[in-house]
C-alpha cells in the first residue's frame, strides 16, 4: 500500500520560515513529479510548487522567491522550505505525487493527509 506522509507543520509569526516533509511508503516501483498543494478555508485546493523527477521545478506566484521546492529520490521524500512566511500562506498543505508502485503497469496520483500551516502573530 502506497502512502504519503507528511509532517513540519505548525503556528510561526509572520517572517518566519517553516520546512515541510513528505515521505512516500510502501512497495514503490518509480516516482515521477512530487509537489505540494495548499487550501485555505473557504478557498479552492491550489498548486504551491511542484518538482519533477530530474528536479525541474515550478512554482505559484505568490510564493516565487519565498519558498523552494526540493526531493531526495534515493528517500522517495519532498519537502518544501517556506521563508518569510505571510498571514495568507495559512492553509492546509498537502503533499501530491505521481507513484508507480511495484504491482502497477502505470502511475498513479496519491495525496497526503494535509498538515496545518498558520501564520500568526
Amino acid at each position: 500500500q502506497v502512502q504519503l506522509v507528511e509532517s513540519g507543520g505548525g503556528l510561526v509569526q509572520p517572517g518566519g520560515s517553516l520546512r515541510l516533509s513528505c515521505a512516500a511508503s510502501g512497495s514503490i516501483f518509480s516516482i515521477s513529479n512530487m509537489g505540494w498543494y495548499r487550501q485555505a478555508p473557504g478557498k479552492q485546493r491550489e498548486l504551491v510548487a511542484r518538482i519533477t523527477s530530474v528536479g525541474s521545478t515550478n512554482y505559484a506566484d505568490s510564493v516565487k522567491g519565498r519558498f523552494t521546492i526540493s526531493r531526495d529520490n534515493a528517500k522517495g521524500t519532498v519537502y518544501l522550505q517556506m521563508n518569510s512566511l505571510k498571514p495568507e500562506d495559512t492553509a492546509v498543505y498537502y503533499c501530491n505525487a505521481n507513484i508507480r508502485g511495484a504491482a502497477d503497469n502505470h502511475f498513479r496520483n496519491y495525496w497526503g493527509q494535509g498538515t496545518q500551516v498558520t501564520v500568526s502573530s
